[in-house]
């Protein structure tokens, strides 16, 4: 049955929608443009701009419609158990910078927000590392050393203001949240005032050398070309690879979100636990009126079963947590993990070093996205960053990054056939109204959906990107693949990448 909560857009999208902006139809010239209406996307942009550079900005979708607009939307350094992973990983150096960079990025956000009086929710928080049991406390402590080895800001307290049965927890000091959407409302808006061009549902395809120019022209679905001397891909998965194999060196992860009104009075902070599975709270008002987000539940993409027990599970615990508790929202997210847990920030590739890529911020895209988009300016405008080593998308490290490229890779191979050899699991004509499944239909296997109008919408699951077979998300009635996390519509149209075309449609 339909779940009467159920909603695939956020509390953010759901009070607020972003101007819309017109879809590109003829050629144009620019100094840079970027792909990616998200945080790096929208704040690169903006950097640019201000530099006085010619930007177009274009999202196949809505600007703010992917993971900016379905994020907790936490500006924090404490991107759970890191620092401990990072320090023993890459070295104390390295461990340092990552800190650096995302405590400039929450710095610069602060102080735009106030110099330009930006109306989005901004509150100043402290973030609370949590454990709650005796292994999470472990864990929590070595943490807790890296802090003190790297000498980072930070408190050990054995007790937080909202109860949460922790033993223990890392307390972090005037970190933030805020409202994302209208936070880049406001620098798309001064984008457009000085002339910046932003294009909505404008699809990508390939970008190629102009003959005879030193400009690069990308190649968009409706046929119309945008020229430019750089271009920034700042969307998940690269659209164009250029000969950095990110399909094998990102991966997918999806996390789930539920709002909850409550009438307790909120104590303040941000929470994260360090056990799985995940639970992350912070408090937002809508409307005049409270809610908590509770979210975690975190898998890969495509691989965690049947979605709607992870809604369940949140739900659950808002309530076991706030007696009372309402829960009017759930949604899901998604993001990207690299290798060793440092976003991918400079250029694609030593084959196509004029386009620069931001990805995999591992679920901390506030703070990662803005540190990427002031390295990707730095380079474009100076040439250099202070951080250019430490996120250069070409970077291996041999542990962790050969143990972690084997075991996806294994993974992958083993979805990939198992889908191949999975038989079909229901009747098309035992499908009741909202429900979907791999069925049998002519012979061979196909996906199905019954609509509400009792329609049924037929597709082959084969997934366009490598081949893997989708599985059905019956809670956000999508089909996910579980090898490199491209999602689709019971229509089969793209929701994620790196699947750039559409399911096939079957009669």
């Amino acid at each position: 049955m339909k779940n009467e909560h159920h909603t695939l857009t956020s509390l953010w999208q759901k009070h607020l929608e972003m101007p819309t902006y017109e879809t590109l139809q003829a050629d144009i010239h620019v100094d840079v443009a970027i792909i990616g209406g998200g945080i790096t996307g929208v704040t690169t942009a903006f950097l640019l701009t201000k530099a006085r550079k010619k930007v177009a900005l274009l999202d196949a979708g809505r600007i703010g419609g992917g993971t900016t607009g379905h994020t907790t939307a936490k500006i924090t350094t404490q991107h759970g158990l890191i620092y401990d992973e990072l320090l023993a990983n890459l070295g104390q150096k390295e461990a340092k910078q990552y800190y650096q960079a995302q405590d400039e990025a929450l710095t610069y956000m602060r102080q735009l927000i106030e110099k330009e009086s930006i109306s989005c929710d901004f509150t100043n928080e402290d973030a609370y590392l949590y454990a709650t049991t005796h292994h999470g406390e472990h864990r929590l402590r070595r943490e807790w050393e890296a802090y003190q080895t790297l000498e980072l800001p930070g408190e050990w307290v054995t007790d937080t203001p909202v109860a949460l049965g922790a033993r223990a927890a890392i307390k972090v000091a005037n970190q933030a949240q805020f409202h994302p959407i209208h936070y880049i409302a406001h620098l798309c808006q001064y984008m457009t005032e000085q002339g910046a061009q932003i294009f909505e549902q404008t699809a990508c395809e390939k970008v190629e050398k102009d003959k005879g120019a030193d400009t690069t022209a990308i190649l968009t679905k409706s046929g119309a070309r945008i020229h430019a001397q750089t271009i920034v891909c700042a969307t998940h998965f690269p659209f164009i690879d250029g000969g950095g194999f990110y399909m094998s060196r990102l991966k997918a992860e999806r996390a789930y979100v539920v709002a909850a009104k409550t009438s307790l009075a909120w104590p303040g902070g941000m929470y994260m636990n360090v056990e799985q599975p995940t639970r992350s709270l912070r408090q937002v008002t809508i409307n005049n009126i409270d809610h908590v987000l509770v979210s975690g539940e975190t898998h890969k993409a495509g691989q965690g079963g049947d979605a709607r027990h992870h809604y369940d599970a949140l739900n659950t615990f808002a309530k076991e947590t706030f007696p009372g508790a309402n829960v009017v929202c759930e949604w899901s997210a998604q993001d990207l993990s690299t290798l060793d847990h440092v976003p991918y920030v400079g250029p694609l590739s030593p084959l196509q070093p004029h386009v620069l890529v931001a990805t995999g911020y591992k679920k901390w895209g506030m703070t990662g996205g803005t540190a990427a988009a002031k390295i990707l300016s730095d380079l474009i405008l100076e040439g250099n960053s202070l951080y250019r080593e430490l996120f250069d998308p070409m970077r291996f490290h041999a542990d962790p990054s050969i143990r972690v490229f084997l075991k996806e890779g294994f993974d992958i191979a083993k979805h990939w056939l198992s889908g191949k050899l999975r038989g079909p699991v229901e009747d098309l004509k035992e499908l009741d109204r909202g429900q979907g499944a791999v069925v049998k239909y002519k012979g061979k296997k196909a996906g199905a959906f019954r609509d509400e109008n009792d329609e049924i919408h037929l597709v082959d699951t084969t997934c366009t990107h490598l081949g893997c077979e989708c599985n059905w998300n019956h809670a956000d009635l999508t089909w996910d693949c579980p090898c490199h996390g491209s999602r689709y519509t019971y229509r089969g149209e793209v929701i994620e990448g790196p699947a750039k075309e559409p399911l096939q449609k079957l009669d």
